[in-house]
């Protein structure tokens, strides 16, 4: 089959996977590949997934992490640094959305193709920056991405940047933890004040078992998925919430 290469058809072969129930993920150098790179595979859960918007449905954010909220130890932008937060995201670990094991799904296949999806308007990030206060720079720390397609949300993958606590014990003033966290709530509540009506997981990990995310039967995930995509996009960005 002819690999896509046209942004068009990127786009389009894309929004057509998820609205089916699909998505990528990158396997670096499979070992059944003997020229080395990495395959492009298209899973489909079953179970599926999914986090509740609304506390009614049974969202939970840990109150330890509201008080963080409340700190606004970060700045929140929206659709700023994309392609970074996609790749803070490829970044070695062991927590993201899409998964609990070690190592990384993204490649810079699939940067390429997303970076393409942000630009035409479909995929998005949220993201926390704090500032240098020796040289006034902002940084980014940490974030989260995903795909929207209209009141669809599919929350792809998020990074943090931890820093080690000062010799005195204060917290680093560029220290990112928590900081993917407070971006997935900030993100879920925007998601919630558009009328969003589905947030797709992928998986449901340790860590977002913790917000109130559970399984779905992949039927009953389709049946909930189809209207979604198929209503008009609800999308719109964050206004930026700066650093107390």
């Amino acid at each position: 089959m002819k690999p896509i290469s046209d942004k068009a058809e990127i786009i389009d072969a894309l929004l057509d996977s998820y609205r089916r129930g699909y998505f990528p993920m990158a396997e670096p150098s499979p070992p059944w590949n003997p020229f080395g790179g990495s395959h492009i595979y298209w899973p489909s859960p079953d179970p599926r997934g999914v986090l509740p918007l609304r506390e009614s449905e049974g969202l939970h954010v840990p109150r330890r992490l509201e008080r963080v909220i409340r700190q606004r130890r970060f700045s929140i932008r929206c659709d700023t640094a994309f392609e970074r937060v996609m790749r803070g995201c490829a970044l070695p670990r062991t927590s993201v959305i899409a998964g609990d094991e070690e190592g990384t799904w993204i490649d810079e296949t699939l940067i390429r193709w997303f970076t393409i999806l942000h630009e035409a308007g479909h995929a998005h990030s949220m993201e926390a920056w704090r500032t240098d206060p020796r040289t006034g720079e902002d940084r980014l720390v940490g974030g989260v991405y995903g795909v929207a397609i209209g009141s669809a949300f599919f929350g792809e993958s998020m990074f943090h940047l931890s820093r080690r606590r000062l010799p005195d014990g204060t917290r680093h003033p560029l220290d990112g933890s928590d900081s993917s966290k407070v971006c997935l709530v900030h993100l879920v509540r925007h998601l919630e004040s558009l009328g969003f009506e589905l947030f797709d997981t992928q998986m449901v990990t340790s860590h977002v078992a913790g917000f109130g995310g559970r399984d779905l039967p992949r039927r009953e995930y389709l049946m909930r998925l189809t209207p979604c995509v198929e209503g008009a996009p609800r999308w719109r960005a964050l206004e930026p919430i700066d650093q107390a």
